[in-house]
């Protein structure tokens, strides 16, 4: 059984209870729907440009919001994918929450196949390597050199269940949210347990630990962000060493947590910056969303869109009930209707 060794330094509690804080305020506050969905939409872009830029992906932020908006750009199809294949991810941990499923080696393996798929070998997409794995240190006039070499293949599948045992142990244990999200980040770091991928899955599912267990601060961060201001200082910090071994998480602790709480202070600035008066203007009028409508605004924030087609499947109603829902959001005044016929599609107003 994995037994990750760290201490809750002083460091770590600031963090922590700066983060606590912060998280009243972000859940308290009464925002506009649409202001709230312009911050999760731009947590969104911020969130993919990042985790994509830290493995070198080229495209700029607004290429990324382009992508997100449904539009085409000129790029290399490997940089696309790959801000595509985690926004496809994002969508596939945002369902995982709706249908209260656990974490798993399915859910595991699910995620890496998004995160590489058309960027891997069909063969190596979701599934375990069966070969070694090492971390290369590129030096320009030089030879590359090793700074990691992860554990024997044969080896992995072990390791994963170990750690997947542990998620499920932590959260019978009440352990800190963020502390686990941040310990199963860096155990995938260190398992390596894919040829390729291994980052982008390990910040997927801290995400989606921390989503689960009822810190998602309303989807209006993006902890890839701070660890993309300052790559050295993120690849510094996740550094297990040579070798794979069991080692003390304090450090990469103080890091994790550090930058989340700089993330969510940010989030909470954003939000307390809104001008007050418009809002309690808007509040006067109310207008309450079911269920079946959250579920729309919230695909049409991911993808950009929505179709009668998306609608029926995301609500898993039938054709008439959809067409309703999208009408009636489409009435008020949160949706418009863009192109007709079978090329109709809604977006937001």
């Amino acid at each position: 059984m994995l037994r990750p060794e760290y201490k809750l330094t002083n460091r770590i509690l600031f963090s922590l209870t700066s983060i606590a804080e912060a998280k009243v305020i972000i859940e308290r506050t009464k925002i506009l729907l649409a202001q709230e969905l312009k911050l999760r939409r731009q947590a969104l872009i911020r969130m993919t440009h990042s985790s994509t830029a830290i493995e070198g992906n080229i495209l700029d932020i607004r290429q990324v919001e382009a992508i997100v908006q449904g539009k085409k750009i000129d790029a290399p199809s490997r940089d696309i994918y790959e801000v595509k294949n985690y926004l496809n991810t994002i969508r596939y941990i945002e369902k995982l929450i709706k249908d209260k499923k656990t974490i798993n080696e399915k859910v595991i393996l699910k995620i890496h196949q998004l995160v590489t798929d058309k960027t891997l070998p069909k063969e190596h997409c979701g599934k375990y390597r069966n070969d070694k794995v090492y971390v290369v240190r590129r030096r320009l006039g030089l030879s590359d050199k090793i700074v990691y070499t992860g554990p024997q293949a044969k080896d992995v599948p072990n390791l994963m269940e170990e750690l997947i045992a542990w998620i499920h142990k932590s959260e019978k244990a009440n352990i800190y949210p963020i502390i686990v999200a941040g310990i199963v980040h860096r155990e995938i770091a260190a398992i390596h347990p894919f040829f390729d991928g291994n980052g982008r899955v390990a910040r997927a599912l801290a995400t989606l630990i921390l989503y689960q267990r009822g810190y998602d601060f309303r989807r209006l961060f993006a902890l890839e962000d701070y660890y993309n201001k300052d790559r050295n200082e993120y690849y510094k910090h996740i550094n297990i060493g040579p070798i794979y071994k069991k080692k003390d998480f304090t450090k990469w602790l103080e890091y994790f947590v550090e930058g989340f709480r700089e993330e969510i202070i940010q989030a909470k600035e954003k939000i307390l910056s809104l001008p007050v008066t418009k809002i309690n203007k808007k509040l006067k009028t109310k207008v309450y969303l079911n269920e079946r409508q959250l579920r729309i605004i919230d695909f049409i924030n991911t993808v950009g869109k929505i179709t009668i087609k998306d609608a029926i499947d995301i609500l898993k109603c039938p054709k008439r009930t959809a067409q309703l829902e999208l009408q009636k959001l489409k009435k008020i005044g949160i949706i418009k209707q863009v192109g007709k016929g079978p090329a109709a599609a809604y977006t937001l107003k």
